[in-house]
């Protein structure tokens, strides 16, 4: 059953960032952390099961970090869901056989939904997700203080 996690949307958000600041030298994780203030608890566990599953490239030595395993538009947010779904394990929907049969409907309105969701995630690779958020960068908010004495 997808449910979406902290684990689903840090598993996308790291995948995203590595994608974006990736270049010669891999991404480190620290970096990750800071930039999307995931925690490092979170993080590291995901990081790894990325690289087990081939999504990314774990680099050790002196220029430890992380990269894209493949080309970003051939990552599909689904690949990601489901490496963190492995990992939660998945839980099985109960058995409504002897339900009534409103319970067995929604049953199998919710499986067909999550059918469709999963599609849906299929279709948006990284690539996509890249674009979208270069073209939408946040900026800081405007605090309103003003600048100390002495600051120009």
């Amino acid at each position: 059953m997808i449910r979406l996690s902290k684990r689903i949307l840090f598993s996308i958000e790291a995948v995203l960032d590595i994608a974006r600041h990736q270049g010669e030298a891999p991404v480190r994780s620290i970096d990750i952390t800071k930039r999307e203030g995931i925690p490092a608890r979170y993080l590291e566990p995901v990081l790894q099961q990325l690289v087990r599953q081939k999504i990314l490239v774990g680099i050790r030595g002196p220029a430890v970090g992380y990269k894209v395993a493949r080309a970003t538009e051939n990552i599909a947010l689904g690949d990601i869901v489901r490496v963190v779904q492995k990992v939660d394990g998945e839980r099985p929907a109960p058995d409504l056989s002897g339900s009534v049969s409103g319970h067995q409907v929604v049953q199998q309105l919710w499986i067909e939904l999550q059918g469709e969701m999963m599609r849906r995630l299929d279709a948006i690779s990284i690539e996509e997700l890249r674009v979208r958020a270069d073209r939408h960068v946040v900026k800081a908010p405007f605090t309103g203080r003003r600048a100390g004495k002495g600051s120009a």
